[in-house]
């Protein structure tokens, strides 16, 4: 799709300016690899326009440090100091969440994500952000940690133009069906497969 180009000419009422403002909910799903690699780089695209980017972490360890996160906070120094691109938050759910210690995410991690859900709903309320990444953000949903229908209600009832993209496996019907764009990842082959363990910037 050349110069993102479509042939479909909707019959909106809209203008071109702002259809392209309309706010994007994205989901990346299905059992190949990918979904948080590509989520990442819509960050950093989003980053480069200059829009405030949060990335929540609803399920990796604490323990698991991605180059993702260094290379983005470093992204978030560099519009610090120069203004160039766009502030960064990033939270993991594994080190507990910045803005409670009220409990420990080992100890209970349904009401950390049921936590982390709820700050984000708060943040969407204000219109806090930009770009928000709810990485991994499936898994609580499909296991009942999280009400999907109230999910859903917000991200679809969110106020601005606030862009979301969830990661994960096993999305949801109901929040594929809300989603504006969804790419299901299919593992054709993998290195795993053969015995090979995860690879420095490759896997993480």
């Amino acid at each position: 799709m050349p110069r993102a180009h479509t042939d479909v000419d909707p019959d909106d009422g809209l203008s071109t300016r702002q259809r392209r403002l309309r706010p994007v909910l994205a989901v990346n799903t299905g059992d190949g690899k990918g979904k948080t690699t590509a989520a990442m780089g819509t960050a950093l695209r989003a980053w480069h326009q200059g829009w405030s980017v949060g990335v929540f972490q609803f399920i990796k360890s604490g323990r698991w440090h991605v180059g993702e996160q260094d290379a983005l906070e470093a992204l978030g120094r560099i519009h610090r100091e120069t203004g160039v691109g766009g502030p960064v938050t990033w939270e993991t759910m594994g080190t507990g969440w910045s803005w409670t210690k009220a409990f420990s995410a080992s100890e209970d991690p349904a009401e950390a994500a049921r936590e982390g859900w709820r700050h984000v709903r708060s943040l969407l309320a204000e219109q806090a952000l930009d770009f928000y990444l709810l990485d991994e953000f499936s898994y609580p949903l499909d296991w009942g940690w999280i009400d999907v229908d109230e999910v859903v209600d917000v991200l679809t009832h969110r106020p601005g133009t606030q862009h979301v993209v969830i990661t994960g496996r096993r999305a949801p019907d109901t929040l594929i069906e809300a989603a504006d764009l969804v790419t299901e990842m299919t593992k054709i082959k993998h290195p795993f497969d053969a015995g090979q363990r995860g690879q420095a910037g490759i896997e993480w």
